[in-house]
């Protein structure tokens, strides 16, 4: 009998057992896993983003290291928090106050809550399939739920939640219409945990307008993709002006940590403290320690070329299936990508419900797993690189796809 439930704590790391056995991982250094059998494999799920200058970095394991060495909680103000919040702020533009906090769910639920008591206003609206935590308020609406595949005419919500379809221009004008207790819009730069769905152009701008429009902030929740794209966050980069953002994942290289940045006269309210906020480890001088280090060494990295790696990647990916039969096409971004069994990558929720083939998506884990490539088994889920996957292991990977596409032509060429 196992004590665990569920064989391990989170959801999200369930796998398939592979020939009656399953996967329980030893340890990581750089692009790579090894199992408890010594067994290794080419990660790519990569602490679900959190793990972006690659597992286990000598340099940033030192900090952290010495950090807890120091006392893991000092309980009083400490001498890194300071260093490691100047160090975000230096980041992440006009939003120059930080607060810490150790996930991203966290890091969301403080977003909404300094939004609604900066407001007045009850309600938060978040893109309906968008993933932005699992504490009760924004796991509604989550992807594979009914509620998130809502029509024309329909608008789910709960008194303090309420759904908008991404990619809908129209269906953003008619929420403010219908509701004037919305306190705030979240918004992802692209919708990742739904199989890396883009914005449309124009979009994300479109959003924002109009939720200023109607006196409501935009939270941009960049736990999954800010510091992916570029050493700061993905919103800039598509031209928004964010009033609060969540962060964490990559900004400690897969340490827990995350912060909510936000514009000073936003922030105000936790300061004053009207907005309540705690956590016995949040700002912790392990997470702080991986916060500066981590942001130090993104400073120097090459995004661009880590960009053009991954995107040669995706290229080699779809025609390695095309040469057995298979069409496939990805979507996203060179560092962080899905996969999609057809020709045509998903505009909107909708499609991707459709496209999703869950089935292909589990045989395609299980082939990989044998090659020594590991991947996410959803339909939603989606491939990471970090700057330790390298050329040599870009090339093994692409071996590993060769390998398991030719395993699965006999069920999926056409």
């Amino acid at each position: 009998m196992f004590n665990l439930v569920g064989d391990v704590s989170s959801a999200a790391r369930i796998l398939p057992d592979l020939n009656g056995e399953a996967l329980f991982i030893s340890h990581a250094k750089g692009a790579y896993l090894w199992d408890d059998k010594g067994r290794k494999y080419i990660d790519t799920a990569l602490g679900f983003g959190a793990v972006l200058v690659g597992h286990a970095d000598d340099d940033i394991n030192s900090e952290v290291a010495e950090a807890l060495a120091g006392s893991a909680a000092p309980s009083w103000a400490h001498i890194r928090e300071h260093g490691a919040a100047s160090a975000l702020a230096a980041h992440t533009g006009n939003l120059t106050k930080v607060v810490f906090n150790n996930s991203g769910s966290e890091a969301v639920h403080l977003a909404c809550r300094i939004a609604r008591t900066y407001t007045g206003k009850g309600k938060i609206a978040k893109m309906a399939a968008g993933f932005d935590g699992w504490l009760d308020d924004v796991a509604f609406g989550n992807v594979s739920t009914q509620e998130a595949a809502f029509k024309d005419g329909e608008r789910p919500s709960t008194p303090r939640t309420t759904l908008l379809r991404f990619n809908d221009f129209d269906d953003v004008e008619r929420l403010f219409q219908e509701d004037n207790d919305i306190a705030a819009v979240i918004l992802e730069p692209m919708l990742a945990n739904a199989g890396c769905i883009m914005a449309a152009p124009g979009y994300l701008l479109h959003v924002q307008n109009v939720a200023r429009k109607y006196g409501a902030l935009v939270i941009s929740d960049e736990v999954l993709m800010g510091f992916r794209r570029h050493a700061g966050l993905a919103s800039h980069l598509e031209g928004l002006d964010p009033d609060l953002a969540s962060v964490g994942k990559a900004i400690g290289n897969g340490v827990p940590v995350s912060a909510v940045v936000g514009k000073p006269e936003v922030m105000a309210v936790v300061e004053a403290g009207r907005a309540a906020r705690g956590g016995t480890f949040s700002g912790n001088p392990m997470a702080c320690a991986a916060v500066t280090s981590t942001l130090a060494k993104l400073d120097a990295a090459d995004y661009k070329e880590l960009t053009a790696r991954g995107n040669e990647l995706r290229d080699s990916i779809v025609e390695i299936f095309k040469g057995v039969g298979i069409t496939i096409t990805t979507s996203g971004y060179g560092n962080v990508f899905g996969i999609w069994l057809g020709d045509q990558e998903p505009r909107n929720y909708e499609e991707a419900a459709k496209l999703a083939n869950p089935a292909f998506t589990k045989s395609l884990h299980l082939a990989l797993r044998e090659a020594g490539l590991m991947i996410m088994p959803s339909p939603y889920g989606r491939l990471y690189i970090s700057f330790e996957h390298a050329p040599t292991v870009i090339e093994e990977m692409k071996a590993s796809f060769k390998y398991a596409a030719a395993k699965l032509a006999g069920e999926y060429a056409k």
